[in-house]
Formats: structure tokens, C-alpha cells, sequence
């Protein structure tokens, strides 16, 4: 899967394309909407005003909007449970 993280006038949008189940980035969403992910800092998760995620699998886009920047978004991606899952 191949993730890019771009600004944008009004927050930040990602683009996954590749190995990418819609699904799954709507969990990621899910997750954060109510509190059960880990990925993001409060003060980020604070800062995140909307989610909204569009296309379909192989070709997503998840459009945040807010007073975020693109460095805290790759870091939150890097510690994503739904999109890294632990190895057992």
C-alpha cells in the first residue's frame, strides 16, 4: 500500500492506492471519531475538525479537516493499528 500525505487549503488529504481496502480506512476513521485509536496525540485529535473518506479499494482518499499539518499526519499513519497490524 502506498500512502501520500499532502496539505491542503483546509487540513490535510491522503491518498492510499495499491493494496488498500475502503473498509478498512473507514475503520481507521471510526476509530478515531470515537476515541479508540491510538495513532494521534489529543493535541492532534483536537485539531481534526472533520474525516471524510472517498473512492473505493485500491483507490481511497481520506480528507481531514483542520489546524493540522502533513508531519503530524505521517507520524499518526506510522502507529496505526488498522494499517500496520502487529505480526504474531
Amino acid at each position: 500500500m502506498k500512502k501520500e500525505v499532502q496539505k491542503t487549503d483546509n487540513g490535510v488529504k491522503i491518498s492510499f492506492t495499491g493494496t488498500v481496502e475502503k473498509q478498512n480506512i473507514v475503520k481507521m476513521v471510526e476509530n478515531c471519531a470515537t476515541g479508540q485509536c491510538e495513532c494521534m496525540s489529543d493535541e492532534t485529535k483536537a485539531k481534526v475538525k472533520d474525516m471524510q473518506v472517498h473512492g473505493k479499494d485500491g483507490d481511497v482518499e481520506l480528507q481531514l479537516s483542520g489546524d493540522i499539518d502533513k508531519a503530524e499526519i505521517e507520524a499518526a499513519l506510522k502507529k496505526s493499528k488498522v494499517l500496520n497490524p502487529q505480526k504474531s
